[in-house]
């Protein structure tokens, strides 16, 4: 026999020995447990029940939850009326989700101490969650009974009554927790709920008017009244409310969004777009409603053929204001680009964004980006440095500007601008971005001579990008000029090329790299693709074709190469004439 197998069994016979037969009904025709009368106890049964259910509690709170089991049921042994002993084993059926048994324990714990809440309490939990939601409401109701200030039983209690659509018993509680709490816009919404579900239009009506008459400052209920009076179908009596209402306060949001959905009913358009505008140039208006208006007035305008005049105009209207919506602007924005409207503009409508909120870093990177495509490269620095200011931590303007310096040539500039990137960079930074800076720096180091720093760039780009292709081009390129850590090179190199097998340099630095391990022929094969891939007309990669053939002893084919890399306009000139000459290869 396993063992919860005799857990189970175990539970059941004790149960058995101290229930009145209701185990032996199917759950749903299940009736309350009556406990039997307490047995009497000599002193020495109570001392060694005392014993025993405290050592229990002792091994629980050790994590000794075997023990602890067996302890209890040896508990139920000495006393099988032992109320708080049912309910610790029901905590155990509960954690091994064992639904029947857990709840037989409870009943049988509310049972045997039918007025202690936190049995009841955990007796109506059970029966909730195996869906006994008829046996569940009489527990909430003793419950109810027992604690009248307990305003969350009360809840539980009418959600019950709800999915019995006792909407009278919700009633009644509802007035309960009105007593206790006093009243309240969410008691009026949820009896007035229970009218609708009643069907009982008046009753609705007359918690709306009673609301009014309570709160009369708070205008929005006379709104609230309104709506359900348009929804009823008398719309005389629902303008009469709104209108009521914009007299006394001209801004009511509520009022005019409720009037707007008026109008829209009555195919009002002129009335529609008057309070449209009311409601998008109203300092009251949340931006919220705002975005949502236009949105619907984008859409409108769309399905009617796509006529941007008279979005731009309400456009226009919402932004020329002392202090405009930064939301509203880039809104504007997104739709000239949607509109297909000039570059020129749409570039003009994101620096409105920026000049009402300088700190927006999605609206100043799309700006970047738009004027990168023009190459307008002082733009580009002069846009980034308050970028900067505002958001030091974006590693993309650190990008955009060094990337910008480096097309004007200033090279040292750039290195200090993508230092200060890398000093940004931390574990929450995107990977290829970080990588891309540790790369380029690590170019530029190498352009003034600094290798050291330059490869250890190159080893923390891959760090952060392992796969980076140039990066690892460009070291194992530099690593083979240098003559060092050839083998290494050559992995590098040899991932490159099988990414690209048609990427002329990726080829021509693998083939120098088996030149420079005197590996010739192999560097024959890899310097062959190289040409005919060589679409540039890279006199490097001829220059190195000709190297290459020459340590093959194919001396003509080598003076070819070395003469056709001349014309390519080499910057060797005079080392190409001295090869060519000599027919040889050589360095100086």
């Amino acid at each position: 026999m396993s063992k919860v197998f005799q857990i189970r069994w175990l539970l059941s016979l004790v149960l058995l020995l101290v229930a009145t037969g209701a185990t032996a009904q199917k759950r749903h025709e299940a009736k309350e447990v009556k406990p039997e009368a307490a047995p009497l106890f000599s002193i020495d049964d109570t001392h060694r029940f005392s014993y025993f259910y405290l050592e229990a509690i002792r091994q629980e709170n050790m994590g000794n939850y075997a023990a602890a089991y067996d302890l209890l049921r040896h508990c139920l042994e000495i006393n099988p009326s032992s109320a708080e002993t049912y309910f610790n084993l029901a905590t155990y059926y509960n954690e091994l989700r064992e639904d029947s048994l857990a709840l037989l324990c409870m009943e049988q714990a509310a049972s045997l101490s039918p007025s202690n809440n936190t049995y009841l309490e955990r007796l109506g939990h059970t029966l909730i969650k195996v869906d006994d939601y008829e046996r569940a409401t009489r527990v909430y109701e003793r419950l109810a009974e027992i604690s009248p200030t307990r305003t969350d039983v009360l809840g539980i209690l009418s959600q019950l009554y709800q999915l019995d659509h006792n909407y009278d018993g919700m009633l009644r509680v509802i007035d309960k927790i009105e007593l206790l709490e006093g009243p309240s816009e969410d008691i009026a919404l949820s009896r007035m709920q229970i009218y609708a579900k009643q069907g009982k239009k008046k009753e609705e009506l007359k918690v709306l008017k009673e609301m009014a008459r309570q709160f009369p400052n708070d205008l929005n209920y006379r709104v609230m009244m309104g709506n359900w009076l348009l929804q009823n179908g008398k719309k005389k009596d629902a303008l009469a409310e709104y209108n009521h209402v914009l007299r006394k306060e001209p801004d009511n949001i509520l009022a005019l969004m409720s009037l707007l959905d008026y109008y829209k009913e009555e195919g009002n358009d002129k009335q529609v777009m008057e309070i449209t505008e009311r409601i998008l140039l109203s300092n009251n208006s949340e931006t919220s409603d705002k975005i949502s208006l236009l949105h619907q007035i984008i859409m409108d305008s769309e399905n009617e053929g796509g006529d941007s005049t008279a979005v731009l105009s309400i456009f226009d209207k919402m932004l020329d204001v002392p202090k405009p919506d930064a939301d509203i602007a880039e809104i504007c924005a997104t739709y000239m680009e949607l509109k297909h409207m000039p570059q020129k503009d749409i570039n003009a409508a994101w620096e409105r964004v920026l000049s009402i909120a300088p700190d927006k870093d999605n609206v100043r990177i799309k700006l970047l980006q738009a004027i990168w495509e023009e190459k307008d490269y002082d733009r580009v620095i002069s846009q980034c440095k308050p970028a900067l200011e505002y958001n030091p931590e974006n590693l993309a303007f650190y990008y955009f500007m060094g990337l910008a310096l480096y097309q004007k040539g200033e090279f040292d500039a750039t290195l200090e601008v993508f230092k200060k990137g890398i000093g940004r960079i931390d574990s929450n930074s995107n990977a290829s971005l970080a990588s891309d800076f540790y790369e380029i720096t690590g170019d530029l180091l190498h352009q003034k001579g600094h290798d050291k720093e330059a490869f250890e760039a190159y080893d923390n780009c891959l760090n952060w990008n392992p796969n980076n292709i140039n990066c690892l081009n460009n070291y194992a390129y530099y690593l083979s000029e240098k003559g060092e850590r050839l083998a290494e090179a050559e992995q590098m190199s040899y991932r490159t090329v099988k990414a690209e097998p048609n990427n002329s340099t990726y080829l021509d630095t693998y083939a120098w790299i088996l030149f420079m391990q005197e590996r010739y022929e192999e560097a024959k094969i890899y310097i062959d693709q190289a040409v005919r891939n060589n679409t540039n007309h890279d006199n490097v990669i001829t220059e190195h074709a000709g190297d290459i053939y020459i340590m093959c002893n194919e001396a003509d084919k080598a003076v070819e190469y070395w003469q056709e890399a001349l014309e390519q306009g080499s910057e060797s000139k005079d080392l190409l004439e001295k090869k060519i000459k000599t027919r040889k290869y050589i360095t100086k």
